[in-house]
């Protein structure tokens, strides 16, 4: 038991970064938040909320943002104290490891990797639906069979059907050609990620001033068809809010599914090594894009509800399809531009992010280090893990639904963010003189209130998301057993042997 939970100390962590594992440190203030941006701006504006309003909330989806951004601004802060202290690879993943022991760190690193590759696939699920939206302006499609993915989900019964096509081939190619490009490096990454955040976000504006022109105020009544409820304890609702369906819907229901749209500045910390001054440039880039991000999903999720009947919203492509019945193709034109170039630079960062996650386990021992630990000696990026990266998110984006993919992705986020801002307080605890370049206000409070709000928002998500979250980490749990206890680096320095 001593063994599983030993804890790496802060100065182990600077030590691991020298020497020729370490990776390039080329990202400022702008650059992060960019990054940042380019996670969040994309896939909770041009998919998801269109998935949550017809499904779960209704216009009310505006409050499920609410709900959703104020625990991310709990959260994020304990993100920003840790990666000022600790600015390394890893994340939550290394955060647990110098807080809660190693069997933690394995947990919530194995969760990252689940948060991180679903995450990815549901984007590129959500791209191709634009790119196939974006030609067919010029009368362009793609083979059906080649559309969109096998399956799906019925909401209204919950169960699966076919859809008679074979393969989403737009979604398989967008992630073949962003693995080519992360494999190139972090700077040329950032520098692609950049255009295409800027490109984006004015394209966000642009549905704002025009869409709020053709805002019915009709649509918005009933404003919560579907309640202000919605929380359940493992997928059993008891604060009101059940579906035909069986599973929960509401307000609160809806922000657990919408906190996918959140999990850019997580990926902020993922690139703490590669920051010029982390201290500094880390908390800036995480909270100045989660505050400039929250204010553009409230505004769009208001406009596109008074745009649409709530009913009558795509799920794949709601905000293109809006100006579409508006009458407006020069701007479905230039809405599912803009939706490309988000999305894009959204799977970009996540892509981008996964692999950083993976490096850190393997040079702690948990994984293999010769394949998820190695750094390309040109490109200075993790490049095997890349790739491995890239295949996986083809596959799934290829042959899942969004609907599944998303309810994946949400309880491992929620989990990362829970054991973070416990870490927190855990940190300030054992090692009270620590330097903390950052420090989140108010005590202990912002930790204790982004726990609760995060653990809030799990217990809403549907008790299938709670089972696939245990058979994953219970699987994740045998690697370790039979791998990751026996190589790790920190037993083996314990024991004085050679890692």
């Amino acid at each position: 038991m001593k063994r599983l939970f030993a804890r790496k100390t802060i100065d182990l962590l600077m030590e691991e970064m020298a020497g020729d594992h370490r990776l390039r440190r080329v990202l400022g203030p702008y650059s992060l938040t960019a990054l940042g941006i380019g996670t969040i701006i994309g896939a909770g504006i041009f998919v998801i909320v269109g998935t949550v309003a017809h499904d779960k909330t209704g216009p009310a989806i505006i409050a499920s943002f609410v709900v959703s951004g104020i625990a991310c601004i709990f959260a994020a802060l304990c993100y920003a104290e840790f990666a000022a202290m600790a600015p390394v690879a890893g994340s939550a993943y290394t955060y647990a490891y110098t807080t809660l022991g190693e069997v933690f760190a394995w947990i919530i690193g194995w969760d990252l990797v689940l948060e991180y590759t679903m995450a990815s696939a549901s984007v590129a699920h959500g791209w191709s639906h634009y790119f196939q939206n974006f030609i067919g302006l010029f009368g362009l499609s793609i083979p059906e069979v080649l559309s969109r993915a096998p399956f799906n989900t019925d909401p209204a019964t919950g169960h699966f059907v076919m859809t008679g096509t074979l393969v989403d081939l737009p979604a398989l190619i967008i992630s073949a050609i962003l693995t080519i490009i992360l494999v190139v490096g972090i700077r040329e990454s950032a520098g692609f990620n950049a255009i295409m955040v800027a490109i984006k976000l004015l394209v966000v504006l642009f549905v704002i001033v025009v869409g709020m022109f053709f805002v019915d105020p009709a649509n918005w009544r009933p404003f919560a068809p579907y309640g202000w409820k919605g929380l359940s304890f493992f997928g059993e609702a008891f604060v009101w809010g059940r579906g035909a369906s069986g599973q929960p819907v509401g307000v609160l229901a809806g922000a657990g599914i919408i906190f996918f749209a959140y999990i850019g500045f997580d990926a902020v910390s993922t690139h703490a090594e590669e920051a010029r001054k982390p201290q500094r440039d880390v908390p800036i880039g995480i909270i100045a894009s989660l505050l400039i991000c929250t204010a553009l999903y409230i505004a769009v999720a208001a406009v596109l509800t008074g745009m649409v009947p709530y009913d009558k919203i795509d799920i794949d492509a709601p905000v293109a399809v809006a100006f579409q019945h508006a009458g407006l193709p020069w701007a479905t034109f230039i809405v599912s531009l803009g939706a490309l170039a988000g999305i894009t630079s959204v799977q970009m960062v996540l892509m981008l992010s996964q692999p950083r996650i993976l490096l850190a386990m393997a040079r702690d021992g948990l994984l293999p280090a010769s394949f998820f630990g190695s750094v390309h000696p040109t490109f200075r990026t993790p490049w095997k893990s890349t790739i491995l990266t890239g295949i996986v998110v083809a596959f799934f984006s290829s042959f899942f639904p969004l609907r599944v993919l998303l309810e994946l992705v949400n309880i491992g986020t929620l989990l990362a963010f829970v054991i973070v801002c416990l870490a927190v307080l855990i940190m300030r605890k054992i090692q009270p003189g620590a330097k903390r370049p950052f420090r989140a206000p108010g005590g202990a409070f912002v930790p204790v209130m982004g726990a609760l709000l995060c653990g809030i928002l799990m217990f809403s998500l549907p008790s299938s998301n709670w089972l696939r979250l245990l058979l994953w980490l219970a699987a994740g749990l045998g690697i370790y057993i039979f791998y990751g206890r026996h190589h790790s680096v920190l037993e083996k320095m314990r024991a004085g042997q050679k890692p």
